[in-house]
């Protein structure tokens, strides 16, 4: 005999009250679940001795402290470019200041110079030689020169002489005397003439021997118009960074 479709009641309301079942308690054991973890929390929260509210409004705060630290970091670091920036500009008028005072203490010399050919006042009348200057070159042992001569008189005429000049110092563990025009291919062999009626500028370069060690120069410069005179003078081996405005 086959089976009839049709449940009975009974049967019908048996299965529906067993799933209805099923989801109750699939819905408690969430429930519990969830209370579960809040209890614990509450309970970690109690045991640390932490209020669980401030430490929810410490998370909530979190992001926005960190975004405001970040904001100082970037500002603190524009600040220091700033100040990067600030310093070097200050390196710079420094640096410009420096080059001003050298410029403007070179023009003082310069002008002390020419007054002194112009109105020598207490200074020495007749031929004089100012300080040798030296200026380094890129090449090892090349050094450029300058030598300058003067006359300082209150009518100047033109005066006639000579000048020699030799560079002295250690070579091999002796003395060593050279004469400059055997170390300059811009000055002739002998003495330097000299012609003029204020002052003369001799300039040139010159080529220190390999293992020679100069220590100073010597320099003489004779006249013999418009009246006879001798100047000597000796000079330590100083180099300085360029010439003065003097002998221009």
């Amino acid at each position: 005999m086959r089976e009839s479709p049709f449940k009975p009641p009974s049967v019908l309301y048996r299965r529906r009250r067993t799933r209805l079942l099923v989801l109750i308690a699939a819905l408690l054991a969430s429930l519990v679940l969830v209370l579960g973890f809040w209890v614990g929390q509450q309970a970690a929260y109690s045991g640390m001795g932490v209020d669980s509210e401030l430490y929810r409004e410490m998370q909530r705060e979190l992001p926005a402290a960190r975004e405001r630290a970040q904001a100082l970091a970037q500002e603190l670091e524009v600040q220091r470019t700033r100040n990067e920036v600030d310093r070097k500009a200050l390196e710079i008028v420094r640096s410009d200041i420096a080059r001003q005072k050298e410029q403007i203490s070179g023009l003082e010399e310069g002008l002390r110079f020419y007054r002194s050919l112009m109105a020598p006042g207490e200074i020495a009348q007749g031929l004089s030689l100012r300080d040798i200057e030296l200026i380094a070159r890129t090449d090892p042992g090349r050094y450029a020169f300058r030598i300058v001569a003067q006359q300082e008189a209150l009518k100047h005429q033109m005066l006639k002489g000579e000048l020699y000049v030799e560079v002295f110092g250690i070579q091999g563990g002796e003395r060593k005397v050279y004469p400059l025009a055997e170390l300059s291919d811009d000055l002739d062999k002998g003495g330097v003439p000299l012609r003029f009626r204020y002052f003369q500028a001799i300039e040139g370069e010159l080529l220190i021997p390999d293992g020679f060690q100069p220590e100073g120069i010597n320099a003489v410069a004779s006249a013999t118009t418009p009246r006879k005179a001798e100047v000597r003078e000796q000079y330590s081996w100083r180099v300085q960074e360029k010439f003065t405005h003097v002998g221009r």
